[in-house]
């Protein structure tokens, strides 16, 4: 077992998990902002609050600039855990348990921990890296997708909070996700007296859904997904309504622009029969693909830390999709090892706290150094 040279505060940990940050508690995660605030701003930090009234406020750390590489942190407040459900926090000598120790509260705190790490390092403390943390992430990121694309224009990398793989894993791709609302409008008729004079919209949903299946191919990473239907009005009536969700998943841009334009006209070829269909939805993130780019900047970090980074792809969003989609090369994964994330029985390993600590410092102390500068130019 490796020794990673550092330690950190569980019972600080143990704070930020009790207070509860529900991604529709905006109190408790205006809360739990205050409490990275109040450990961010002694590090030299500025914040800027992006206000909202319904959900929790997005927040902005910034630091002291200079000429070099722009290095964006990204996290996120939310947990999925409402209150009154799974609200606390134990520990033993290889785990923590509680609501976001892995997903994302533990990364938030790995990320705070490097930034500690620096601060104390440096006389003139932390420049060029900046932290952002979102509040809706875990419900898709709506409200703060625009904002979160926008500003990481103006970083050339980012780093990416959520729970590292078993053997530490870092994410180079996942893959992007649409969701569609289908509503199929048919016509009403006794099923007995009229039945010829109906036009089944049961009947017509039923057979887009056959077909918005076969979009699936599983040897390209994509799949389709009608996960929810419902329509009629009962055994003795042609249904005049019919209603679809529908997910659409896949791994590169090709796959993304064939599933996407496909259910367009598929939707256009059904009201062939007879019916109307109206469809709402779209790209919810996009692809995050792997590129050179990124593999050249793990080249560079694997020179640096103690053991070569290990890479995944994952089917599952974040939201380093939006990062990556904007054009700053991404790499997601930096929080520590854990499971039972979205249950009650989430869990994180304190060696991996350690392990991530000790990476993500080193990995910023090199971002910043006059080396990255050189050996990360673009050309």
């Amino acid at each position: 077992m490796f020794d990673f040279g550092c330690e950190c505060d569980f019972d600080e940990l143990r704070e930020f998990i009790l207070c509860n940050s529900y991604s529709k508690n905006k109190k408790g995660i205006d809360q739990h902002g205050e409490q990275m605030i109040s450990q961010l701003l002694p590090l030299n930090y500025q914040v800027e609050r992006f206000s909202r009234e319904d959900i929790g406020n997005h927040l902005l750390f910034t630091s002291n600039k200079r000429d070099g590489l722009k290095i964006l942190l990204l996290g996120h407040l939310d947990t999925v855990y409402p209150p009154g459900t799974f609200t606390s926090f134990t520990q033993d000598e290889e785990w923590v348990y509680g609501p976001g120790v892995c997903d994302m509260k533990g990364g938030n705190f790995v990320a705070l921990n490097a930034l500690r790490n620096l601060y104390h390092e440096l006389p003139s403390g932390v420049y060029n890296i900046d932290f952002l943390l979102v509040s809706d992430e875990e419900t898709g990121s709506d409200d703060s997708r625009e904002l979160t694309a926008r500003i990481a224009t103006q970083y050339d990398y980012c780093l990416v909070f959520e729970a590292a793989g078993k053997n530490h894993e870092v994410v180079t791709g996942r893959k992007g996700i649409a969701t569609y609302q289908v509503e199929i409008t048919g016509k009403a008729a006794h099923a007995g007296n009229h039945y010829i004079d109906g036009i089944d919209a049961n009947l017509a949903l039923s057979q887009l859904l056959i077909k918005l299946k076969a979009l699936t191919r599983l040897d390209k990473g994509t799949t389709v997904n009608p996960g929810k239907i419902q329509g009629g009005l009962g055994a003795n009536t042609i249904s005049p309504t019919a209603q679809m969700l529908v997910e659409a998943r896949f791994s590169d841009q090709e796959e993304k622009h064939r599933v996407m334009s496909s259910i367009h006209n598929l939707c256009g070829l059904i009201e062939k029969s007879g019916v109307s269909v109206s469809l709402s939805g779209g790209l919810q993130r996009d692809v995050m693909e792997p590129n050179v780019r990124q593999q050249a900047l793990i080249t560079a970090l694997n020179q640096i830390l103690p053991t070569d980074i290990v890479t995944e792809q994952r089917g599952g969003v974040s939201d380093a999709n939006i990062v990556a989609g904007a054009g700053t090369v991404t790499l997601d994964g930096w929080g520590p090892f854990g499971d039972g994330d979205h249950t009650v029985h989430e869990r994180a390993s304190k060696q991996s706290f350690l392990r991530r600590i000790r990476e993500v410092t080193d990995i910023l102390r090199f971002l910043i150094s006059d080396s990255a500068q050189q050996s990360l130019k673009p050309e």
